[in-house]
């Protein structure tokens, strides 16, 4: 029976000091929750239900989910089907599940409550698709495909009730409409304008939707969301888990080489570091989205990084003898190699830091900002470390140039201010200044640098059997091409003849070689100028015929491949500046 007064909304009945409703209490006395009209409290949470339940079908419906304006309605939807469910009063189905998740997940469900969620809903429309993390394909269990397809049905059997009791809510409108009009004598007429007559009561009911069906459609879509709610977090939470597995093998891997170094054989530890660099490589080529992120970058260039580094040490402890690796050479030298060891230690240290909050680590691993910074820098350094670490003969290269280029340092100021400064002038002066000094010296250590970004020019000459000839140096052995002879017979003949020039009584080449320099790094302007402006015009053209065809050759030792060159000026001006590559950030980040 009705309440007498003014409807008023009942409290919800999830907790147990609230009132529970008289009617609730009869009702539940009577062993049943069905029978009889709905109330007005009930009316009025259905009725939101369903103006909320059209709103999603102008907007597309579940089709159109992935749109904002659909997914913000879809959340109405549920929000409103909570709120009939505690109008009614029904009982939330178990979730006692929720207690096994994962911390996040307990985050994203605090409590047993109904706590409808669109994604969980669009992930059961889309129950057939798989799930992508890391480059590796998952997909959902029969069983939470079964219970998805049962999350749908009742979905569905939801939406055709709603959509018959707004129907009858209609009629019932039109009932009461017309039934007012005949009711008052002046607007009944023979006009064929007259309103219809009213519709019967019985047409009414038999269109609406009991309250019995709505109890039990409600609550076999909260049963049904309860079983596809733990069949689908419990499996994404396994699926997340292997997804961290590549995080958590390099964590465990890098515990055990900490704990091995007090006991273990060189050969055990080279094995087990071996395997955290396979492992490093394979995280960056799935995390690493803003490099190339190669995973073909081995342990040999860890290795003879720090080669490298002993040979810098031993070298900076006996500063009185012979060594390549001395002054600027050793310097650039541990530049890059300490580059590649750092960069590995940086690496190591985050995996440290992050076991210690593992749960917090996005299971696709290119969304770990922290991860990825490391990555980048790790892939930068040992990239650079296989092509001018890892081969002996292109570091020697590299280091020769850097000796020349801190000499010319000395004879033209400015260069220094170029690097310092990082220029753009100095990218138009260094390919000139380098092919300088191969045309001074084609047969020193820095013609190997030149041979890797200029291979075209180069050819193998026939391999050395003279004795004391290493075989590998041998084979490696390579010739000038024409052109490149050329271009340094004709630096000799210039530099012969401005040495004349200047000084025909004593001839110095050291003089004639400063005015090459200071002419390769002014270019034509009137600082170089005065340099020349005691020399013969002949001298001058013979001089100025050697820079136009050093200018031709610093344009192709840019062009011929943009992406060696660019990596190549950016290690000489770092070599040559003494800076290291930028550290990942102290402050930790996963």
């Amino acid at each position: 029976p009705a309440s007498a007064g003014p409807a008023r909304r009942a409290p919800p009945c999830s907790s147990p000091e609230r009132a529970i409703p008289q009617e609730t209490m009869l009702r539940r006395l009577c062993c049943s929750s069905s029978w009889g009209a709905l109330n007005a409290v009930e009316t009025a949470a259905v009725a939101q239900l369903c103006a909320s339940h059209r709103r999603l079908h102008r907007c597309g419906g579940l089709a159109g989910i992935a749109d904002e304006e659909a997914s913000a309605a879809c959340a109405e939807v549920l929000k409103d089907i909570d709120k009939a469910a505690r109008a009614f009063c029904l009982e939330v189905a178990p979730r006692s599940y929720r207690a096994s998740f994962s911390a996040n997940y307990r985050a994203l469900f605090p409590d047993n409550g109904r706590l409808y969620r669109v994604d969980v809903l669009e992930t059961s429309l889309d129950r057939h698709s798989a799930i992508w993390v890391n480059g590796e394909k998952f997909e959902l269990s029969p069983e939470a495909l079964e219970h998805a397809e049962a999350l749908q049905r009742a979905w569905i059997e939801l939406g055709t009730l709603l959509d018959r009791w707004q129907a009858a809510q209609q009629l019932q409108q039109q009932q009461q409409d017309a039934t007012g009009l005949f009711a008052v004598p002046f607007l009944a007429s023979a006009d064929s304008s007259a309103p219809a007559p009213p519709v019967p009561a019985a047409s009414v009911a038999a269109q609406s939707a009991s309250r019995a069906e709505l109890l039990a459609a409600l609550k076999a879509l909260d049963i049904a969301w309860a079983k596809f709610e733990c069949s689908y977090i419990t499996e994404l939470i396994a699926i997340e888990g292997q997804a961290r597995q590549l995080v958590v093998r390099a964590m465990s891997c890098d515990s055990n080489l900490r704990a091995m170094h007090r006991h273990a054989s060189a050969g055990e530890l080279r094995a087990v570091e071996r395997e955290l660099v396979q492992l490093l490589g394979h995280m960056n080529s799935v995390a690493n989205f803003k490099c190339k992120g190669r995973d073909d970058l081995g342990h040999d260039i860890l290795e003879s990084a720090r080669r490298v580094l002993r040979r810098c040490d031993e070298a900076r402890a006996r500063s009185g003898r012979s060594d390549a690796l001395t002054g600027a050479a050793r310097d650039a030298a541990y530049v890059l190699a300490a580059d590649v060891v750092s960069s590995y230690e940086a690496l190591r240290s985050y995996l440290r830091s992050v076991g210690k909050c593992i749960e917090r680590v996005d299971p696709h691993l290119c969304n770990n900002s922290g991860l990825v910074a490391r990555l980048v820098d790790w892939e930068q350094s040992w990239e650079i470390g296989a092509r001018y670490v890892l081969e002996t003969p292109l570091l020697e290269a590299l280091c020769d140039l850097v000796s020349q280029i801190k000499a010319a340092q000395a004879v033209a100021p400015q260069l220094e201010g170029m690097f310092e400064d990082c220029d753009v002038e100095l990218f138009m002066v260094l390919p000139r200044v380098i092919m300088l000094f191969f045309a001074a010296a084609p047969t020193a250590p820095r013609a190997e640098l030149v041979h890797s970004l200029l291979p075209h020019r180069f050819r193998p000459s026939t391999p050395s059997s003279a004795p004391g000839v290493p075989p590998s140096a041998a084979a490696a052995a390579t010739a000038l091409s024409p052109e490149l002879r050329a271009l340094s017979e004709q630096f000799e003949q210039a530099l012969e003849s401005l040495a004349q020039a200047a000084s025909p009584s004593s001839p110095s080449r050291d003089a004639a070689w400063r005015l090459f320099v200071e002419r390769a790094v002014f270019g034509t302007s009137s600082e170089a100028d005065d340099a020349y402006r005691r020399l013969p015009p002949a001298a001058v053209q013979v001089f100025e015929d050697l820079m136009r065809e050093l200018e031709k050759w610093s344009l192709e030792l840019q062009r011929h491949c943009p992406q060696d060159w660019n990596q190549c000026s950016a290690v000489l001006v770092q070599c040559v500046t003494g800076r290291s590559r930028k550290r990942a950030s102290p402050t930790f980040q996963v």
